[in-house]
C-alpha cells in the first residue's frame, strides 16, 4: 500500500464527503526527511468536524495519522479541514 492510500485508509472514520491528498515530497528534495517521511496536503470536508474549532479538527486528523507520524511515513502534513456546508 502506498502512502496516499494508507492516509486515506487512516481518515476513513471520519467518512469524508471530499478528501484529496497531494503529495509534495518532491517540492522538498534535499530536505532531511528526503529519503524518508514525506510532505503531504490534505483537504478533507467531514460532518464530522461540525461545532469543532480548527485545532480539534487538526487533533482529529492527526490523531488518525499518528503511526504515519510516528514511523516516519509522513514527515510533515498541511491540513485543511472543513464541514460541507464550509466548502
Amino acid at each position: 500500500m502506498n502512502r496516499i492510500e494508507a492516509i486515506r485508509e487512516r481518515l476513513a472514520p471520519l467518512a469524508p464527503s471530499s478528501l484529496d491528498i497531494r503529495d509534495d515530497s518532491a517540492k522538498h528534495a534535499g530536505h532531511k526527511s528526503a529519503g524518508g517521511g514525506g510532505h503531504y496536503q490534505v483537504s478533507i470536508v467531514s460532518d464530522a468536524f461540525a461545532g469543532k474549532s480548527l485545532v480539534e479538527r487538526h487533533r482529529m486528523v492527526y490523531q488518525l495519522l499518528d503511526d504515519l507520524i510516528r514511523s516516519n511515513e509522513i514527515h510533515a502534513v498541511s491540513i485543511k479541514a472543513c464541514t460541507i456546508l464550509e466548502s
